[in-house]
């Protein structure tokens, strides 16, 4: 009886933990297409954010935009500008982001990430390797 009652409750563990990442997979934002790049942008919304931010690692390069208020606090931006330029100088990658992630699956090589609210330009040079993970933050003062 008690071996019965342990499996039936390895069984619902197991389907929590199957439904919990299924439905982060479910809450991600599509993944979009641009030349050798494929992306995904979004996280407004506390499950798509949450999903976003479990599937980072398995991008070579996460984008966040945030800008600081002047009561010190900080809040998610959308709709920012960001273009990702190759080693020759060649536009990569030319979007909006739709929330405050940007998820992004590039060949190895140095890039230059810049991205842009409210008539300011940030500007970030990564390089992406295999096996790495790079986390860029633009932060903003508003």
């Amino acid at each position: 009886m008690k071996r019965l009652a342990l499996s039936a409750m390895a069984a619902l563990f197991a389907a929590g933990i199957w439904q919990s990442a299924t439905a982060a997979t479910t809450a991600l934002p599509p993944a979009r297409h641009q030349g050798d790049i494929t992306y995904l942008s979004g996280g407004v919304g506390s499950d798509q954010a949450a999903a976003i931010k479990q599937a980072m690692h398995d991008y070579p390069l996460a984008l966040e935009f945030v800008g600081k208020t002047k009561s010190n606090g900080n809040e998610y931006l959308a709709d920012v500008p960001v273009k990702v330029i190759g080693t020759h100088g060649e536009t990569m990658l030319s979007t909006d982001a739709q929330g405050p992630f940007m998820l992004l699956s590039l060949p190895k090589g140095r890039y230059v990430v810049t991205a842009s609210h409210d008539g300011k330009t940030e500007r970030r040079t990564v390089d992406i390797g295999s096996g790495t993970h790079a986390h860029e933050m633009f932060l903003w003062t508003m």
